[in-house]
């Protein structure tokens, strides 16, 4: 397969996992800087490694939650987060990479992950919601 192919296979899926509006914005946020690196991830990341049989949607949704909450990508969580959602990821198997996150690679990892979660499924209490710079623990 061509990568234009791979390009236009990975940008739909991309769009189907998280909106034509926030992929948009997220292509175009470095411009024709980033424009190389966009290809590439619609291309290969999603045209090809999430196209991929041998996982279902939602286990690689929940593996990328796991992948993002260990090395303390927050922002790169919560768009995972929301494609989760549309993948048919439940708040508890959420709760239990989190959980999973928290004892294998310590609980600060799980903390703010923790709260994204919890806006994302729904289960965040806004007059309780904490502010970005408190931490929980």
């Amino acid at each position: 397969m061509d990568t234009s192919e791979l390009y236009a296979r990975g940008l739909r899926r991309r769009k189907k996992l998280f909106g034509e509006a926030d992929v948009a914005e997220r292509m175009s946020a470095a411009g024709e800087f980033g424009a190389p690196l966009q290809n590439i991830i619609n291309a290969y990341v999603y045209g090809d490694v999430w196209e991929r049989p041998a996982l279902s949607d939602g286990v690689r949704s929940l593996v990328m939650l796991g992948m993002m909450a260990a090395s303390n990508k927050p922002a790169e969580f919560r768009v995972h987060a929301k494609g989760a959602l549309a993948n048919g990821c439940t708040a508890a198997q959420v709760q239990d990479v989190l959980l999973l996150v928290a004892m294998y690679c310590g609980v600060p990892a799980a903390i703010e992950p923790t709260r994204i979660a919890a806006d994302i499924f729904g289960e965040a209490d806004p007059a309780t919601k904490p502010q970005a710079d408190e931490a929980i623990s």
